[in-house]
């Protein structure tokens, strides 16, 4: 989830031994995929288009021919090719994003379009046509010009044409779980679970809300700053930005800037953060001076919204199976000025025995950001719909029954938890929530309003559980359900 990104699928514990890290790490912050290095400021340059559309198509080959993950493939690729403006990172990383969200689409349109010489083409000049369809759509280069620059045959055209610039659906005749999964891109299995959730209309809303550039958001770090002064901030930097509608420290961050580069950024006063995401740690809604755990903490983005919750005051413990990210906490939790929090790589099966003593049934909150299908953030990893199958979101589900037992265990009677995924779909969530429910009498369902007042619980229709849409709020797909260990 946000705070996880991506798939969190076959994660595997680096030893489980518990290892606190250090919080006095100078490791410098991991860069995104498609921003220039820190601190970089180039001049406006025309892009080497050439050198755009081979990077862009080397990474897209990995990705869906060795099965790489995109974002690590952007970024080993992006690191490597240090010679690229920041432009041009920019460039090679969105039409990556661009292409594998449309693939299916733009495959469909050029077999209809081309027939036999479509599918005599090699799958590296079916990337290449598709690479050009999207500037065509995107940047509005002519088509003719398009095929020219990209080494593609005039030929092509009909396709290319036909795939750019779509009158209507591909098949307005076809089943609507069929239909949407045509238009939008997505793999059979998945429209029909959005069209046996949400019905027709809402379910093409939604996945073509998951096909649209997710915005940039970042979270004011109240232990610095709010979300006022920050935009100032921000503004005396350069860059733009707009109030969030249901976070109080939300900022959308207009443009592509490499906020790394920032003096606000490195002077920690904020972090990039989905509201969504953010709107979790405030549904668990820690108080100074609690023990609160975040379970599965990644690399910590919500383990540092929660500690601004708690003005770095009580305890905060992170736990992960992956040591690689939560290692990522120290040098995020020193640049934001948090100071009360330990991290622990753990196993996948159970805690250590050491620290499982020190905190069963001692927690004032309990944050479960469970391992999900991600089918909630599919905008931010379209990828993912790749890596995905029919038995993916119950194989997550078995895990998420195991982990929300375990982790509940953690609270102390009248203890919070809050059970949350990144995930749209109900067997991931209301279905793993009741299944638990139905056999930990020591639990209780909460409405979101109790934490989250009537009044934001309201706009955000959010009565027996927290469910976030990005056709309904903006935000990443994510689910949460709040809940009490009975004193």
């Amino acid at each position: 989830m946000a705070g996880k990104r991506g798939v969190k699928a076959g994660k595997q514990p680096s030893g489980g031994s518990g290892r606190r890290f250090d919080r006095n790490s100078t490791q410098a912050p991991r860069r995104q995929a498609g921003m220039g290095p820190a601190g970089e400021r180039t001049p406006s340059r025309p892009l080497r288009e050439d050198l755009v559309r081979a990077l862009a198509l080397e990474a897209l080959g990995a990705i869906r021919d060795e099965g790489r993950v995109a974002d690590r493939a952007l970024d080993h690729l992006l690191r490597r090719e240090r010679r690229l403006y920041a432009a041009e990172r920019r460039a090679v990383a969105e039409a990556v994003y661009a292409l594998l969200r449309a693939e299916t689409r733009l495959y469909g349109a050029f077999e209809a379009a081309l027939g036999d010489e479509y599918r005599a083409l090699s799958p590296a000049a079916r990337r290449a046509l598709a690479y050009e369809a999207v500037r065509v759509k995107e940047r509005g280069i002519a088509p003719a010009r398009a095929l020219a620059e990209g080494g593609l045959s005039p030929a092509l055209l009909p396709g290319l044409e036909a795939a750019a610039n779509p009158s209507g659906p591909a098949n307005p005749d076809a089943a609507p779980a069929e239909r949407i999964a045509v238009d939008q891109g997505l793999p059979p299995w998945m429209s029909e679970l959005f069209v046996r959730q949400y019905g027709e209309v809402e379910a093409g809303e939604l996945a073509a809300a998951l096909n649209e550039r997710a915005p940039l958001t970042v979270r004011a770090n109240r232990l610095h700053t709010d979300r006022d002064e920050l935009s100032r901030r921000l503004a005396a930097e350069g860059v733009a930005s707009t109030p969030a509608r249901f976070s109080p420290d939300a900022l959308h961050v207009a443009g592509r800037i490499n906020l790394f580069s920032l003096p606000s950024f490195r002077d920690g006063l904020f972090e990039i953060q989905d509201e969504g995401s953010q709107l979790l740690a405030r549904l668990l809604d820690p108080r100074p001076g609690w023990l609160a755990i975040d379970a599965c903490a990644g690399a910590g983005g919500k383990t540092l919204a929660l500690a601004a919750m708690m003005r770095n005051k009580g305890r905060l413990v992170a736990l992960d199976v992956d040591e690689r990210r939560l290692s990522q906490l120290g040098p995020r939790a020193r640049r934001a000025g948090v100071h009360n929090w330990e991290a622990h790589a753990i196993g996948a099966e159970s805690l250590p025995a050491d620290l499982e003593r020190k905190l069963a049934g001692k927690a004032d909150a309990v944050l479960i950001d469970a391992p999900c299908s991600g089918l909630g953030v599919l905008r931010r990893n379209p990828d993912a719909r790749f890596r995905l199958d029919e038995g993916s979101v119950e194989r997550f589900a078995k895990l998420q029954r195991v982990l929300l037992d375990r982790y509940a265990s953690l609270a102390k009677p009248g203890g919070r938890i809050v059970y949350a995924t990144c995930s749209v779909a109900a067997e991931e969530n209301e279905r793993v929530v009741e299944a638990v429910l139905a056999e930990r009498p020591d639990l209780e369902l909460l409405p979101p309003a109790e934490t989250l007042g009537e009044e934001l619980a309201a706009a955000l229709g959010a009565e027996r559980y927290l469910r976030l849409l990005p056709h309904v709020h903006g935000t990443d797909g994510f689910f949460a359900a709040l809940l009490r260990r009975r004193a």
